[in-house]
């Protein structure tokens, strides 16, 4: 089993197969395509050969199932089932070859004709404020500042013009109690950074306390 160096991003695949029978025809003829004569891949498995004998056969029995012919239906389905279990088997091989040198997996992938999955970067957290459970209290939640990071609190129930501290905390969040009902209260936030030290004070969000 190949040993993948972990400061780079594996690639791996994704099987999207269509739902029509056309397409499916398609995408898989397009992979027979890549993988013939592909020298990233000296035995496939499965073989092109099978692959491209059960693209041959789902393509005959489409034909005959299009007449409407008694039975064709259910013949072409099986064909189908055939076909994506080689594609699924041939997954499994085209990964192993692109996990055997990470840093050109995906483009191993794509040269079989085959789809790096999509790799969703994580949202940065937006500075917000909402009710909290109980009465006069507020959930403060800041973007997230890097590991071993703290967090300075103000809020103001004036309009801004002046800030009253909450506890400082090492995680950016925090629960601000004892408001007054009833109000508009704002809150800011610092965060103090290993790196960078303390920053500047963000811009101020606002919350009608319950």
């Amino acid at each position: 089993m190949a040993t993948i160096d972990k400061s780079i991003h594996r690639a791996t695949i994704t099987l999207d197969v269509p739902a029509k029978i056309a397409d499916v025809i398609l995408y898989a003829t397009n992979i027979v395509q890549k993988m013939t004569g592909n020298p990233s891949f000296p035995t496939p498995t499965p073989t092109v050969a099978a692959l491209d004998a059960a693209l041959s056969d789902l393509h005959a029995a489409e034909t005959v199932a299009l007449s409407r012919a008694k039975g064709s239906a259910t013949v072409r389905n099986d064909k189908r089932t055939v076909l994506i279990s080689l594609l699924q088997q041939l997954r499994g091989y085209v990964q192993s070859v692109a996990d055997a040198t990470p840093e050109n997996g995906a483009s191993i992938i794509e040269s079989a004709g085959l789809k790096v999955r999509k790799i969703s970067a994580p949202g940065k957290r937006a500075f917000a404020a909402k009710p909290g459970a109980l009465t006069g209290s507020a959930i403060v939640t800041a973007a997230t500042a890097g590991p071993r990071s703290s967090y300075e609190w103000q809020y103001s129930t004036d309009g801004g013009k002046t800030w009253v501290f909450a506890p400082a905390t090492t995680q950016g969040k925090t629960t601000v109690a004892g408001l007054p009902s009833g109000t508009t209260v704002q809150f800011r936030y610092l965060a103090v950074t290993p790196k960078g030290g303390q920053g500047d004070w963000s811009p101020a969000v606002s919350m009608q306390v319950k």
